[in-house]
């Protein structure tokens, strides 16, 4: 199932980024729908645990029926796309209601999750696991 909500010129925009992921979010007065990449969130994240997590700064913010949010998402997996919708909506609520910063501060979601995946090293199977050493 699509959805399609109607990008105003009125939208609130941000954007939320998360290990490979980049999440693009406009904030519209409306009924409570969230669209991501043209889909039905439930229907985009399957996982019950990614909903929540998208669900989340709108739960605390008590604004759950009060907007829709059309979101575009590259890169990453779902966990990391996820987390990046998170922060992007967090980012387009406080620039809606700047008095909402302190609510969505307190549970951390405005700060990056700078944590992204340690690169591979040469001489090494992993980032940090080693070859095998044998001694004979």
């Amino acid at each position: 199932m699509s959805l399609d909500i109607k990008i105003t010129k009125e939208a609130n925009y941000a954007t939320g980024k998360r290990k490979d992921a980049v999440a693009r979010v406009w904030l519209l007065a409306g009924s409570g729908k969230i669209s991501v990449n043209g889909r039905l969130y439930t229907e985009y994240f399957k996982r019950p645990v990614h909903q929540l997590l998208v669900e989340k700064p709108l739960k605390i913010t008590e604004k759950t029926n009060l907007v829709d949010i059309v979101c575009t998402v590259k890169g990453g997996g779902m966990s990391g796309q996820a987390g990046a919708v998170t922060h992007g909506i967090s980012k387009a609520l406080v620039v809606s209601d700047e008095t909402i910063r302190k609510i969505v501060k307190k549970d951390k979601l405005l700060t990056r999750d700078s944590r992204s995946v340690e690169r591979k090293k040469y001489g090494q199977k992993k980032a940090r696991a080693r070859f095998q050493f044998s001694k004979r």
